[in-house]
């Protein structure tokens, strides 16, 4: 394995191993802290990240307010506190020294407030903020405002080009790197474009490439990318090493983490690592911010797949081949189907699957009645954990608060899953997000019979090669 050096990363010399940054509440300090201490640089989720109390007990976000904005704001309150917390144990853990950066979705609801919160809250303890899922244009002053540097995570070249163009131009000495996230192999939510297939993966190394392309028209030959998404061992990327064509390179572990003795998710998660097979993590399209994302193909994502199967087009009037009649509701209100989705309408309601939800695309989706109960108990329980949220119709823009569209019954309520399984929840019935290369654990000879490591331990096994 070729030699491993420092790399100059916003400011200061690290080695080029970073932590991927994994709410909600799985990324915390005590991990960040420790990579760190490693000689990495350690990342703390910041979404939605958990606060304690003053026995050191995680305080659960529960809701009160009688609205959603009520309740936006509670989440906010809730996000802000969480941070500051995660920052203070990821310095505490770290050392004075160590480089800890904060992770947001630029697509979670009050992102902007939250990330500054955290930022006044927690003075002089971040070094960096790293962000995606969206177009995080206003990034780049946030960083600036408080002195600490920015890692915007994107998945092609445009998307850089296009936030470099509006903003980070403006701003460029605070930028500290860029993000290449892999939209086939990352875990979490993925950034595939309306141009790119998610059954045709792209090989990393022409899309790196391209981008370190386009920094370089923009004067960026010396600011790092570093590469996230289906990375393992750093001898399977040799070829990237210190190559005069794509540039000062590091690398990002988001799955590995995972499973190390400082990771807080349960151990019956861990052990479920431990036994994925190839295949077993999904890219799939039924996240309520409209991104793909990855995540194990568990009885939760069985349903949703079924729940969008079981699915037909309807009109109001009979219109074309829209000729058989249906009735929907408690009142049988009527709408027109084709007579051979009809069939399968009928044949799904004997099967159990007797209430008919209606969807903004105009079509109905078959559920049985304790789904139904459980998916409009979860829409009307919105907290606004996103910026818009097509399982609700939430968007935190004024005035009305409202996407202006149905509430899409195909999707999910994506904070309720995520703070259930971070905190000891059912590993079948929640969303279980983890990277393509997951399935690794079970065959890695460094995880043998039953072996947990460090943090610590990691790095030093990753910086030694196999």
């Amino acid at each position: 394995m070729k030699a491993i050096n420092s790399i100059r990363m916003g400011g200061v010399d690290v080695l080029p191993l970073v932590e991927g940054g994994k709410g909600v509440a799985v990324s915390n300090g005590l991990t960040a802290g420790a990579w760190a201490a490693a000689g990495g640089v350690g990342t703390f989720s910041a979404v939605n990240a958990d606060s304690y109390d003053s026995e050191g007990r995680t305080i659960r976000q529960v809701y009160s307010g009688k609205t959603r904005r009520d309740r936006h704001e509670e989440l906010v309150a809730y996000g802000i506190a969480g941070g500051i917390a995660q920052a203070r144990e990821a310095r505490d853990v770290g050392g004075k020294n160590a480089r800890i950066h904060a992770n947001i979705l630029w697509e979670m609801g009050g992102a902007e407030r939250v990330i500054r919160g955290v930022l006044e809250g927690a003075k002089g303890l971040v070094n960096g903020v790293t962000c995606g899922a969206g177009m995080p244009y206003r990034l780049a002053e946030i960083a600036k405002d408080f002195g600490v540097h920015y890692y915007p995570i994107v998945s092609s070249a445009r998307a850089f080009s296009a936030l470099w163009k509006r903003s980070y131009s403006k701003v460029s000495e605070w930028l500290g790197g860029v993000v290449y996230e892999d939209p086939w192999l990352a875990g979490g939510h993925n950034g595939l474009s309306n141009s790119e297939d998610p059954k045709k993966p792209e090989a990393p190394y022409e899309r790196v490439r391209k981008l370190r392309e386009q920094m370089r028209a923009f004067g960026l030959d010396e600011t790092p990318i570093i590469m996230a998404g289906g990375v393992w061992w750093l001898e399977e990327w040799s070829d990237w090493i210190d190559n005069p064509e794509l540039g000062p390179i590091a690398f990002q572990f988001g799955t590995r983490p995972l499973l190390t003795k400082e990771s807080p998710i349960s151990e019956a998660w861990k052990q479920r690592l431990t036994q994925l097979q190839p295949g077993d993590v999904l890219l799939q399209p039924f996240s309520p911010t409209g991104f793909y994302s990855s995540a194990v193909r568990n009885d939760f994502l069985r349903d949703l797949e079924a729940r969008n199967e079981r699915q037909v087009a309807y009109t109001s009037e009979p219109v074309g081949e829209h000729t058989a009649e249906f009735g929907v509701g408690p009142r049988k209100r009527l709408v027109w189907l084709t007579p051979g989705d009809r069939a399968r309408a009928q044949a799904w309601t004997q099967a159990g699957f007797t209430e008919a939800m209606r969807t903004p695309d105009s079509t109905l989706i078959f559920v049985t009645p304790p789904n139904a109960q459980e998916i409009l108990a979860d829409q009307v329980a919105c907290m606004g954990c996103l910026s818009h949220c097509r399982f609700s119709n939430w968007t935190q823009v004024e005035p009305d608060f409202s996407t202006g569209k149905k509430a899409d019954p195909r999707s999910f309520c994506i904070q309720k899953t995520l703070q259930d399984i971070a905190h000891d929840g059912s590993l079948e019935n929640n969303l279980m997000f983890a990277g393509h290369n997951a399935y690794r654990f079970s065959s890695d000879p460094f995880y043998s019979n039953g072996f947990v490591p460090t943090v610590k331990q990691l790095v030093e096994r990753i910086m030694t090669g196999r």
